[in-house]
C-alpha cells in the first residue's frame, strides 16, 4: 500500500513559493551537473507565478535546461488562455531567460495531431522530466486530468509509456470548457522530483479526500497509487 505524502506547511506564500522555487533549483542544477542537461515541467495559471518568479531569479546554467507544459490549452500563445504565455512572461525572464522552451500547442489540423508533435518534441528532449511542478484544481484535477473526462482513465494507466494526449472539451458543461493537451500519469512517474503546490483551506480539503479516493479515476489517488516521487507544499493564504 502506497502512503500518502506528509503535507509540508508554510505561514505565507512567500515561504511557500521560496521553499518549492529552492527545491525545483537544487534538483535542475543537480541534473545539469550530472548530465549536462535538465527538463523542468509545470504548470500554468496564477498558482504559480511567484515560484516562477524566483526560480527565473536563481542562477542556474538555465541554458542547459529545457522547460515545458505538464499541460496547455489548445490556443496560440495570444491567446490570454495560453499557459505558454504566462512561462514565457513570468518564468522565461531574468536569468531563466536562456533556457529552451517546449510547447505542447502547435496549430495542428486537429488536438490529437498536436498531442503526437508534442509527444515527439518531449522524447527528443529525453523522453523524462527532472522536476516537476503541479498544481491541482478545486474538482481534484491535476495537468488537464478532469473528473468524468472520456480521456481520464488513459490518461492514468500506469503502464503506459509517457507521452502527450489530447484533451476534448467537456460535455454538458463540465470541465474543460476547451481542448487541451496533457502529459500521462507515466511522465509523473518516471520524474526525478514532483513538487505539487498548493495555496487554501479548500484546496487542503481536496486533497485529502481525494487521497483515498480511487486511482483510476481520481489524478491523487493514482500519482500515490503509481508511487510517484510526490512533495505536497501547503500554504493557507490564498
Amino acid at each position: 500500500m502506497s502512503e500518502t505524502p506528509v503535507i509540508e506547511t508554510f505561514p505565507t506564500v512567500d515561504a511557500w513559493a521560496e521553499a518549492i522555487a529552492a527545491r525545483l533549483a537544487e534538483t535542475l542544477g543537480a541534473a545539469v551537473r550530472d548530465k549536462d542537461s535538465a527538463v523542468f515541467a509545470g504548470p500554468g495559471g496564477t498558482t504559480p507565478a511567484p515560484v516562477y518568479r524566483r526560480l527565473a531569479a536563481t542562477d542556474l546554467d538555465w541554458a542547459r535546461i529545457a522547460v515545458t507544459l505538464v499541460d496547455e490549452r489548445y490556443v496560440p500563445e495570444t491567446s490570454p488562455e495560453s499557459n505558454a504565455r504566462l512561462i514565457r512572461d513570468v518564468l522565461l525572464q531574468d536569468k531563466a531567460a536562456a533556457a529552451r522552451f517546449i510547447p505542447l500547442y502547435t496549430p495542428e489540423v486537429t488536438v490529437d495531431r498536436a498531442a503526437i508533435v508534442a509527444a515527439h518534441a518531449l522524447a527528443d528532449a529525453g523522453g523524462r522530466f527532472d522536476a516537476v511542478l503541479l498544481g491541482m484544481g478545486e474538482d481534484g484535477h491535476i495537468c488537464s486530468m478532469f473528473p468524468d473526462s472520456p480521456t481520464l482513465k488513459t490518461l492514468l494507466t500506469p503502464t503506459l509509456k509517457p507521452t502527450v494526449l489530447g484533451v476534448p472539451h467537456g460535455r454538458d458543461g463540465a470541465a474543460p470548457t476547451i481542448e487541451r493537451l496533457s502529459i500521462n500519469l507515466p511522465y509523473l512517474m518516471s520524474a526525478g522530483r514532483v513538487i505539487l503546490g498548493l495555496k487554501g483551506a479548500a484546496k487542503r480539503r481536496v486533497f485529502e479526500e481525494q487521497a483515498k479516493g480511487d486511482p483510476k479515476i481520481q489524478p491523487i489517488a493514482a500519482l500515490i497509487a503509481a508511487n510517484v516521487p510526490l512533495e505536497v507544499l501547503w500554504t493557507e493564504e490564498g
